[in-house]
């Protein structure tokens, strides 16, 4: 554990991932990957990542209850938790610095991308649906965060608020069981920072909580821009890192 204030700050800057996460519709870790960063080395971060991201997603399931689309489950899940156990596993063969660069330029390439073509849209056809699922796990397993890819995949689907954070969340729930058990082989996750998790997972609850009172009565698309200049800065940092490494 770090000193109180150190520890404090961290919780803090979990809580806000969460609530954000929640809200903008790409999931906490997006958010949570980069400041976790400044804490952890990159290999733990994947690790507290997996296991936080599972007390998140089982509070958006139990609080979201509008519904699983299940043919996007099937669509959009099976490839995504597939891909998940593959990236995971390659992530063992990557130096660091190259992940974190690599996560850099994965957040500066989509909120630039989602914040010059606010309006554009995947096709809503299978293809897509399996397509943005490989992605979204592939980087979920590789680089701790793909929620952004995912989110741009379901909004092609035009699904209510509550449809698409259930639908997402129970992607999220298999993506993060598979790499779960593919970074513990990893040895990414080590017995001092297990005593994060109980504390995360109250995070995990609230930030669930809190975003749902907001979206509520914020509309998303305000929020949702603000997320992705959010994310652009957050990539910007994150690539000052790697380079500097």
């Amino acid at each position: 554990m770090f000193g109180f204030g150190r520890s404090a700050t961290f919780l803090l800057l979990a809580l806000l991932a969460e609530i954000a996460g929640t809200v903008g519709g790409f999931g906490s870790s997006v958010f949570f990957v980069p400041v976790a960063n400044f804490y952890f080395d990159f290999h733990s971060v994947l690790g507290i990542t997996a296991l936080f991201h599972l007390s998140s997603n089982l509070s958006k399931l139990g609080l979201f209850r509008g519904g699983i689309d299940r043919g996007l489950l099937l669509r959009l899940g099976v490839p995504s938790v597939a891909f998940s156990v593959l990236g995971g596993m390659a992530s063992a063969w990557v130096l660091t610095q190259w992940l974190e660069a690599t996560l850099a330029v994965f957040l500066l390439g989509l909120s630039a991308w989602m914040l010059l073509r606010p309006r554009w849209r995947l096709a809503a056809t299978t293809r897509s649906a399996v397509l943005g699922g490989a992605l979204s796990g592939g980087m979920a397993g590789l680089v701790g965060t793909g929620g952004a890819v995912r989110g741009v995949t379901l909004a092609a689907f035009d699904l209510r608020k509550d449809v698409f954070i259930a639908t997402s969340a129970a992607i999220d729930m298999g993506i993060d069981l598979g790499r779960t058990v593919v970074y513990a082989r990893n040895g990414y996750i080590h017995g001092h920072d297990l005593v994060w998790i109980p504390l995360l997972a109250v995070v995990a609850i609230a930030g669930t909580w809190l975003g749902k009172r907001i979206l509520a009565r914020m509309p998303q698309a305000m929020f949702r821009r603000a997320a992705l200049v959010m994310v652009f800065g957050i990539g910007l940092v994150t690539l000052y890192q790697a380079l500097r490494a």
